[in-house]
């Protein structure tokens, strides 16, 4: 049996199977040129474009009649009040393919499917077991976590993050002040790579949080007139050491050891390399594939809760 995943995030459109065979495609959303971001009318009218389209290319690589759930993620987070209307894409999809299959839709959130794409794609599956820490680094996020899986879902509660943008958006923001397209974060890092050194930028963290606004001023002001190669490598290395500090404090408050990184951030070697090197635990990474948006955790997870028996999941929330 296989089991579907749909995700139709902020940035990217994907579709995935996992069971008896494991597949995936996505594709990003259109940015224009300059612009730092996706207005969401803009992002749902490119999912409603690339969804069909993303499915019947999986679709023709697998046998359907073998779909024993749907899973979909509805809402960027399992908070009260969570709400993306690009996900009200995959939703409506996810409900159309339940219901013509006869098999059961299971709900969850963005941040779910983050978390369990990591978990999946680096085999730690002990992480389904107890606390720890997983830590959401993408374009829109940067939450540190107190996370257990219930057998469900997870659990997550807040013990740190950023009190003002993330530092997806830090890297993006100044990438594109550099002249790069955005998502920005890939292109950074190849540019830090022609560097000698960075140029030395602040950081600020108290606690298990951080700020990057002020920082994002300052290399926003450099970018205008200084090597770009060196500011890229300077802004990378900032987010890694106002990262690493921040676990520290995390790790130290709450005694746990285990720590998870998912994330189109976490994808970044230099910032990978920082915190698997400085932080005082396990650390875990999502693959390089699976670190940013996708829809396979969204399928495993439809495993899982199919697995566990749970039939009628059409009004299920979670």
């Amino acid at each position: 049996m296989i089991y579907l995943g749909i995700d139709t995030s902020n940035y990217t459109t994907s579709v995935s199977v996992v069971g008896d065979l494991y597949k995936f495609k996505r594709r990003l959303l259109s940015v224009k040129e300059g612009e730092r971001g996706i207005r969401q009318s803009d992002g749902v009218f490119e999912h409603m474009k690339q969804l069909p389209e993303l499915f019947s290319r999986l679709a023709s690589e697998i046998d359907t009649s073998q779909i024993a759930a749907v899973g979909v993620s509805t809402r960027p987070r399992n908070v009260e009040g969570s709400y993306m209307p690009v996900f009200l894409v995959g939703e409506g999809y996810a409900r159309v393919i339940s219901d013509t299959l006869k098999v059961p839709l299971y709900r969850f959130s963005h941040q779910d499917g983050h978390i369990m794409a990591g978990i999946f794609s680096c085999g730690s599956e002990e992480l389904l077991s107890g606390d720890f820490l997983s830590v959401h680094l993408s374009g829109g996020t940067t939450e540190i976590l107190k996370s257990r899986f219930n057998g469900t879902y997870f659990e997550n509660e807040i013990i740190g993050g950023t009190h003002d943008i993330s530092a997806g958006q830090f890297i993006d923001r100044v990438g594109v002040k550099m002249g790069l397209r955005f998502p920005a974060g890939k292109q950074l890092e190849e540019l830090s790579r022609l560097a000698e050194k960075p140029i030395q930028l602040p950081i600020s963290v108290k606690g298990a949080y951080m700020n990057f606004s002020g920082i994002e001023t300052k290399a926003m002001r450099m970018a205008e007139d200084c090597d770009n190669a060196s500011l890229a490598l300077g802004v990378l290395t900032a987010v890694k050491d106002t990262l690493v500090k921040s676990l520290k404090s995390a790790v130290l408050a709450t005694g746990i050891s285990r720590v998870l990184i998912v994330g189109g951030v976490a994808s970044n070697a230099l910032i990978r390399k920082g915190l698997e090197r400085e932080i005082n635990g396990k650390v875990f990474f999502a693959s390089p594939e699976l670190a940013s948006d996708n829809s396979v955790g969204i399928a495993r997870l439809a495993e899982i809760r199919r697995k566990n028996g749970t039939e009628n999941c059409n009004s299920i929330t979670n």
